[in-house]
């Protein structure tokens, strides 16, 4: 009976796989046939090994999403992606929206570091650069158009300022200029246009400097409208000075800790001020977050962050907080294996001053009271999914099942036993395969 049931488990994974490949290599099919050609037509282009690389340098600007067909995520943004596709194509600077699949097209895969589905990189001249905005239509169509605008546009009257600061959106930063010379923001422009929104007003109005909260002339105002938050610089405007105001306002004042602003926090050297909350959105934490925005503005060296148990709590659990741990809990994070506490100050009370206790763990921060400690790591489900694709899942299963029937036989006496120099070389291929299939892998 167990031989017979393991055969039948074989059997399954087989007729399983081989359909599913079926499918996989039909849609294939299906979509080549319907792109052969490289044409802005306002359709997503199917790319593949022999037209991937032309694709990139016939378009200025083409944003690939590379998928595979068992995808769910990838199944679910497909149809935004073909909603938002003849938008973009008819821009004055059209963008052009193409897919691959990853999941056969390893090589490319490999080559452009994708390592989970979907993941959707644009190409603006042939330079790559991971895409991390909205993927719902309408936004994703907003936020693209970024990459077609001027650098630092030019603005005449209120009612420009006031259409493009509603064109820009909410997922960039906008820094507007008032009495500044085009010139003196042009660099920076250039530098963050991925990454922010820059203009200049030409003629201002008392009620413009009213609405933007600055009283003198000239002034750098920088506008975070997903957080409804604005500061003014007033200078010295010499290129060094200009830049540090920029970088720093490129994120919030205190950031919501989730899987999008993570990377944006890769790009900034800062070090993380971290406080880890039981719920973001009780009254207690939004409490707590108005002190926080007090000492960011105070510390505009550091970045200052937050994140709740309730809201993400595999990330809160990595810095050691537990069902026992007092919270809200404060560290000092670099986005590395380790990070800071602070030795009297490794939580917040609510029956204290809160304002007073984080100025005190700045305090002991800066001046080296400190203990380090190394983050927990992953659980192993994670780290196997962030390794092995389903495909890789079927093989294992299979080749453990085979090896289970060939030993299972051996023990029951019903073949001869092999000679050792075969086992090691079968065992040896096995280990072959199944290391070459894990290079070719992707996660979803």
């Amino acid at each position: 009976m167990k031989i017979i049931f393991i055969f039948y488990l074989l059997l399954l994974l087989l007729v399983t796989d081989s359909t599913w490949s079926s499918e996989v290599e039909e849609e294939v099919n299906n979509n080549n046939n319907n792109n052969n050609e490289l044409k802005i037509d306002g359709k997503v282009l199917e790319l593949d090994d022999s037209n991937f690389d032309t694709a990139i340098s016939t378009f200025d600007i083409l944003l690939v999403d590379f998928y595979a067909p068992w995808c769910g995520h990838c199944k679910r943004l497909s149809p935004e992606l073909d909603a938002a596709a003849p938008v973009l194509a008819a821009l004055k600077q059209p963008i052009v929206i193409a897919k691959l699949n990853a999941d056969k097209y390893t090589r490319l895969a490999r080559k452009y570091d994708v390592d989970a589905y979907p993941i959707l990189k644009v190409f603006n001249h042939g330079v790559d650069v991971e895409y991390y905005g909205p993927r719902k239509a309408e936004l994703l169509v907003r936020y693209l158009k970024k990459y077609v605008a001027p650098d630092v546009s030019l603005l005449h009257s209120d009612s420009a300022l006031i259409d493009f600061v509603e064109a820009a959106g909410s997922f960039f930063p906008i820094f507007i200029g008032f009495g500044l010379n085009e010139s003196a923001i042009s660099h920076l422009g250039l530098k963050y246009k991925k990454k922010a929104w820059f203009s200049v007003v030409k003629d201002v109005s008392e009620d413009t400097m009213s609405l933007y909260d600055f009283d003198k002339l000239p002034a750098l105002v920088a506008i975070q409208p997903k957080y409804d938050e604005r500061s003014v610089f007033y200078g010295p405007f010499e290129e060094t000075f200009l830049e540090d105001f920029v970088k720093q306002n490129m994120l919030p004042l205190v950031v919501p800790i989730n899987q999008d602003t993570l990377k944006l926090l890769k790009d900034d050297d800062r070090k993380i001020v971290l406080t880890i909350v039981e719920d973001e959105s009780d009254e207690k934490s939004q409490k707590l977050l108005k002190y926080l925005k007090g000492a960011a503005s105070a510390n505009r060296d550091l970045v200052f962050g937050y994140v709740g148990v309730k809201q993400w709590e595999d990330f809160a659990n990595t810095f050691g907080t537990d069902k026992n741990t007092k919270l809200p809990k404060m560290i000092v994070w670099g986005g590395d294996e380790e990070y800071l506490v602070v030795n009297g100050s490794e939580s917040i009370n609510d029956d204290e001053e809160q304002r007073t206790q984080i100025s005190l763990f700045l305090d002991g921060y800066r001046a080296g009271r400190t203990e380090q400690k190394r983050i927990s790591g992953q659980s192993f489900m994670s780290f196997l999914n962030s390794l092995v694709g389903m495909r890789l899942i079927y093989i294992i299963v299979f080749v453990v099942a085979m090896l289970m029937l060939i030993t299972s036989i051996n023990k029951d006496g019903d073949i001869p036993q092999s000679d050792s120099a075969t086992e090691e070389l079968t065992d040896q291929d096995i280990r072959s395969s199944i290391a070459e299939l894990r290079a070719g892998e992707k996660e979803d």
